[in-house]
């Protein structure tokens, strides 16, 4: 049996070289992360970044496999720094991929807390630029049960190809 990919189960998550490539054309602009409502705080740190490559077995007995990219941010306050420019986040995610190598379709997971707080994980949204600055929503990554989560998704491709207006198309 073949693993299913699950990399695009998720639609609303940011892949990293989707993000790369806006960062890029924004590189002296503010990168502003918010989370719990709140945007981080100025002195942020990128403290690490991972990669893995994970094998797994569903709740409905499906091999699973996918490629994923962790970029864990300590939300500090440090001195007067302001928020870290968009082109040094990508220089340093550059400067991981000197020593470590990163799928630019991977899943991404943002790892945050402020070194108090137990750490918690985020996806994040397509970046905005407002005001001069780039603002990145970071949501909860919820647990899920992929074999469900799969039916829906094949149910509403059946609706939606199966409705009356559509229903020439492809399912006649």
């Amino acid at each position: 049996m073949n693993a299913i990919d699950n990399s695009k189960m998720q639609k609303d998550d940011i892949a990293p070289g989707e993000l790369m490539s806006i960062l890029s054309g924004a590189k002296d602009s503010p990168l502003i992360f918010y989370y719990s409502g709140r945007p981080v705080k100025p002195g942020y740190h990128v403290t690490e970044v991972k990669a893995g490559q994970f094998s797994a077995l569903d709740c409905g007995a499906n091999p699973e496999a996918w490629s994923e990219i962790f970029i864990q941010l300590w939300d500090i306050e440090e001195d007067d720094r302001t928020h870290m420019p968009s082109g040094k986040f990508h220089a340093i995610i550059r400067k991981v991929t000197e020593h470590v190598k990163l799928d630019d379709s991977a899943k991404l997971t943002f790892e945050v807390s402020d070194g108090v707080q137990p750490m918690q994980l985020f996806c994040a949204a397509m970046p905005t630029l407002r005001a001069g600055a780039v603002h990145v929503e970071l949501a909860p990554r919820p647990a899920s049960c992929k074999p469900r989560d799969r039916w829906l998704a094949d149910q509403a491709q059946t609706a939606a190809c199966c409705a009356p207006t559509s229903a020439a198309k492809c399912c006649g």
